[in-house]
């Protein structure tokens, strides 16, 4: 069994990935407005992993007897100004997420719930991934200036990338 705490904290971190989905969602869009498809898929790819980790939690409460109460979205930023701008804003949003999944994890550890722990220890190694591969694409668009080949080189092996659903 589940603490309410514990349980409340699960609920509002769905919500926020779910925010997280929505965000890059509207990332995606600005970048297919823009006519950069391999930035696009990037970050419809960002729309299945964020998916994915909501409906990762949502099972586990379900399979520690809590209720997951899903509560409002609130609408992403939906204009950018440039891709670096878009990237700066995915990386610091990861970092953030970062810092809320550390907190579910201090709170589990307050409430002694070696499961809750176990489960939310892949989240934080993945939170790990998720900075890195943001910082790395922000660094490559400073590097070249977010424009020119560069950007279009960029865009190219963005447009590579897949959505692998994690084995765990």
């Amino acid at each position: 069994m589940i603490t309410e705490k514990l349980q409340d904290a699960i609920n509002y971190q769905i919500n926020r990935e779910l925010f997280s989905e929505y965000y890059y969602l509207s990332m995606a869009s600005y970048f297919n407005a823009t006519g950069l498809s391999g930035f696009e898929n990037f970050f419809l790819v960002q729309v299945e992993e964020e998916r994915f980790h909501a409906m990762k939690m949502y099972r586990f409460l379900n399979e520690k007897g809590g209720r997951v109460a899903l509560q409002a979205i609130e609408a992403p930023k939906t204009e950018f100004k440039s891709p670096q701008e878009v990237f700066q804003l995915a990386y610091d949003h990861e970092k953030l997420v970062s810092g809320l999944i550390n907190d579910l994890m201090d709170l589990a550890i307050s409430e002694n719930d070696h499961a809750a722990r176990n489960f939310l220890n892949w989240f934080v190694e993945e939170q790990v991934e998720e900075e890195a591969s943001m910082e790395t694409i922000l660094n490559k668009l400073k590097l070249v200036n977010g424009e020119g080949h560069g950007l279009l080189m960029l865009d190219a092996e963005l447009a590579q990338r897949v959505f692998t659903p994690p084995a765990k």
